[in-house]
């Protein structure tokens, strides 16, 4: 798919097939977080991609907050990438004093580039994704033994669409771009 296609078609999806996702594909999707750019090159972003079907089973039910839709859309899916980034390092000077006014902002600004670029190379592999932050940080991260010094950003749900979602309206360039 060509670049511009692949942002332009990109859906959320929010159900998936039974179908397997090659190893080779998730690589290759993964492979697209090492490429983007982060606060000083910290390189915080990192992942924990889930595939086995019982965790992710586990996950749905214990790390949702009983929210049915969030269980679903987890349970259904044959993979789930956990996002986590390591702490207190983007947005901070080396003594550890925040940089800017946004402070640790930074960390999820790089974690979201690297979550996008995630979505879209499922997008280009012919794949679904949605990316969840209604959940349990703190279960998930004792159910996956994140290290302490990461926490949890976000959850992204992969797998082959059940079927692709039609487009929400989108804003015109013209309603969000100044020119000057």
């Amino acid at each position: 798919m060509e670049f511009y296609d692949v942002i332009m078609t990109r859906r959320t999806v929010r159900k998936f097939t039974d179908e397997e996702i090659p190893e080779e594909t998730l690589v290759r999707i993964m492979e697209t977080a090492t490429q983007v750019p982060s606060w000083k090159n910290t390189r915080t972003p990192r992942f924990t991609v889930i595939t086995d079907r019982m965790l992710i089973g586990q996950i749905a039910a214990k790390a949702t907050f009983g929210r049915e839709h969030n269980m679903q859309i987890i349970s259904g899916a044959p993979c789930l990438i956990i996002q986590s980034a390591v702490k207190n390092l983007a947005g901070f000077e080396p003594d550890g004093t925040p940089s800017t006014v946004y402070g640790d902002g930074y960390t999820f600004f790089d974690a979201g580039i690297a979550a996008q670029n995630i979505s879209l190379a499922a997008a280009a592999e012919g794949l679904g994704s949605v990316i969840m932050g209604i959940i349990d940080y703190d279960m998930i991260a004792m159910m996956t033994d994140l290290p302490e010094n990461e926490e949890i950003i976000t959850a992204i749900a992969v797998g082959v669409p059940e079927s692709i979602p039609a487009s929400p309206k989108k804003f015109a360039v013209d309603d969000i771009t100044r020119y000057i």
